[in-house]
């Protein structure tokens, strides 16, 4: 049976938010003093959002108090170029099209904050009435809860919404929420990680093979 929606991660999956997340970083880089990161040493970690990106640019054994003074100002970063070379992933625009034109719906379930969430998929012009952000409830994925709430607000059970994700977290909250998942192989996967390790019902390669679930 085909899904009645789609819910789908924000970044690596629905979003290419890559290369302003990673311009963010290097910005930030040459506020102190330091080159910029090639952009392919960056892209596999914005699924692992600003905290981990942070690490990356300043260093694993980073002290917490410089961490957390650096994530905020990665933050405000970014924020104030939130949408300067992100787009829809290739394919992704059709599949949306398609989705409404077979009157099904379509949500997002991301760990990033309402604060860059909202505005960012304003400025790509997505409109969706499912938007579950990192801070909308007390937990992010993989725990459940926030796939369970996409669910409430689309008024569709858990066994109605596929979930589709980058990350094994993505799978895991699915999973855990009584979803079906699809692995988003073309998304920011680390090279020792393998997408059909996660558990997924299916991997896609590129955005166009979803619609065979459309």
């Amino acid at each position: 049976m085909k899904p009645s929606a789609f819910l789908f991660d924000l970044d690596g999956t629905l979003v290419d938010t890559a290369p302003d997340m990673a311009g963010a970083l290097n910005r930030l880089r040459a506020e102190n003093n330091l080159p910029a990161l090639p952009y392919a040493l960056i892209r596999p970690w914005v699924s692992h959002g600003a905290g981990a990106l942070v690490r990356l640019g300043f260093g694993a054994d980073i002290q917490a108090e410089r961490l957390d003074v650096l994530k905020q100002r990665y933050l405000a970063i970014y924020a104030a170029n939130l949408c300067v070379d992100s787009t829809l992933f290739p394919g992704m625009a059709d599949v949306l099209k398609a989705l409404s034109s077979q009157g099904r719906s379509w949500g997002v379930v991301t760990n990033k904050p309402a604060f860059l969430t909202e505005p960012l998929l304003a400025g790509l012009g997505l409109t969706t009435p499912c938007i579950v952000s990192g801070d909308t409830l007390p937990v992010n994925k993989p725990d459940p809860a926030p796939v369970r709430h996409a669910c409430a607000l689309l008024g569709l059970s858990v066994e109605e919404c596929v979930m589709v994700g980058d990350h094994k977290r993505d799978i895991d909250a699915a999973r855990a929420a009584g979803s079906p998942s699809i692995a988003a192989a073309f998304g920011y996967i680390q090279s020792d990680d393998n997408p059909h390790d996660w558990g997924a019902d299916a991997v896609v390669q590129h955005a166009d093979e979803l619609h065979q679930w459309i």
